[in-house]
């Protein structure tokens, strides 16, 4: 007996969706599985042997969502490496390297990568404990400086720890508030200390843009000239007018994807590429330069290969280290390269809270550092101020800003906090607050994974403790 045409056509359609469904399927896992064991191998690769965490926090936490839960992550200690799996698919290997940090294999061979030779800085045989902050970690034993309210100081501090919901916890794990310079308060989740290396994410992108920065006071880079990027040096291509200002500011006009969510530019940069910078050199122009503010870890990847190019081979993956970190006391900074052996300058820097705090504190003094001038006259103030292609007022040189837009200053990100506040800001609520009118630097990390720390009520809080 044949089908009536009806349900024959249900048929065919029911059998259609399931094919799609397959082929969505498929798509899913060879695009996204290499993502994720790649993503857990390289974070967990970093958080055992750069940071010195335990490893059951790490699962519990960091790989402990979907679709990490999908992975599978075997540590290995005897070449300090992870590797990942997702269902013994899509197997990737992150490596650590002493001096160097974790690197994810990626486009070329782990012998290769481990075969690379770079001369690394010589950190200073220094016991910070007996030098006095911020160039130690010897904190005065006197009572708050005058002009801030401790107990107010200290409720806002408090509360960053405090969790709203237990099956979302927002997980503050330190916070650091620096007054006039000085260290004023200081608290860690359980599992952290002082001394304990935490993941910047996107702050990585202010020091990649601080580096810029002391190379355009050493005369090596100028900013308003167009990058000097190789794939656009012919004056016919489009992108021959992009600036390093432009690069600086977000406003480059590359075709380039910022999405985590699924398989993007992003993602394949992060964990598919060996050179990040060269993969989005060689992305195409989509807005005039300069026109268009798009928050793109591409464009600072680019900036840390022009950073690489400009220092030169030699001097070159020392030059953070000899040039900013230890002049800073930053002495447990790790910046992290891809294979190629470029920093990635979007992502991957750890340092303990102390010393993200010292960073901050760079900018604070506008740019100097025990009586050096670090960054040319005036780059702190460009930084701070808004691109003329970001049009609620909320970005400068690397930075995050809380201009907002017109006399009134609406639109701001933190509406409760002063409008010169600037900060770093990376995933999962990592921040590096500048308050120049509260004489404030604050530091709050953490693993936010829900977007519910309110940063604005946090640091409204302590601004309010300076009467």
């Amino acid at each position: 007996m044949k089908l009536r045409k009806p349900l024959k056509r249900i048929l065919q359609v029911l059998l259609l969706l399931v094919l799609v469904g397959i082929g969505y399927g498929i798509y899913y896992c060879w695009t996204s599985f290499p993502i994720i064991s790649g993503y857990g191998a390289k974070n967990l690769c970093s958080a055992i042997f750069v940071a010195g965490r335990d490893e059951q926090q790490v699962r519990d936490q960091e790989l402990h969502f979907f679709p990490m839960t999908l992975g599978h992550f075997s540590i290995d200690y005897t070449d300090s490496s992870v590797t990942g799996t997702v269902w013994g698919f899509a197997k990737r290997k992150a490596i650590y390297r002493k001096g160097l940090g974790a690197t994810l294999v990626a486009g070329i061979s782990e012998k290769e990568i481990r075969a690379q030779q770079f001369r690394l800085a010589t950190p200073p045989t220094v016991n910070t404990d007996t030098i006095a902050w911020p160039n130690g970690n010897l904190l005065p034993a006197t009572v708050l400086p005058a002009g801030i309210d401790s107990a107010q100081l200290w409720q806002a501090v408090n509360a960053a720890f405090i969790e709203k919901d237990t099956l979302k916890p927002a997980r503050t794990r330190a916070v650091v508030v620096l007054y006039q310079g000085r260290l004023v308060a200081e608290q860690y989740a359980p599992g952290f200390t002082r001394n304990t290396r935490l993941l910047g994410w996107s702050m990585t992108k202010s020091i990649t843009g601080t580096l810029i920065g002391m190379l355009a006071k050493q005369g090596k880079l100028q900013v308003n000239a167009p990058a000097p990027v190789p794939e656009w040096q012919n004056p016919a291509d489009p992108r021959h007018t992009i600036t390093l200002k432009n690069l600086l500011q977000q406003s480059s006009g590359l075709q380039f994807e910022e999405d985590y969510s699924k398989a993007s530019d992003a993602t394949r940069m992060l964990f598919g590429r060996a050179d990040m910078g060269g993969f989005t050199a060689g992305h195409t122009l989509k807005y005039a330069p300069g026109s268009v503010f798009y928050y793109s870890s591409g464009n600072s990847n680019i900036l840390s290969r022009i950073i690489r190019a400009t220092v030169g081979e030699r001097d070159y993956h020392a030059f953070p280290y000899e040039q900013l970190f230890y002049k800073l006391g930053m002495y447990s900074a790790v910046m992290e390269p891809d294979a190629s052996g470029t920093f990635v300058g979007s992502s991957y820097m750890y340092a303990t809270a102390r010393d993200w705090a010292r960073f901050g504190l760079l900018y604070y003094n506008n740019g100097v550092c025990n009586g050096e001038q670090l960054l040319p006259d005036g780059w702190v103030k460009e930084a701070a101020t808004p691109a003329t292609s970001a049009l609620k007022g909320q970005y400068g040189y690397q930075f995050w800003l809380n201009a907002g837009t017109g006399a009134q200053h609406n639109d701001r990100y933190y509406p409760h906090v002063p409008v010169d506040m600037f900060c770093a800001d990376g995933f999962e609520g990592q921040n590096v607050f500048i308050v120049p009118s509260k004489q404030l630097v604050v530091v709050r990390l953490g693993l936010t994974q829900h977007h519910n720390f309110d940063a604005d009520a946090f640091l409204a809080g302590v601004c309010a403790a300076v009467r």
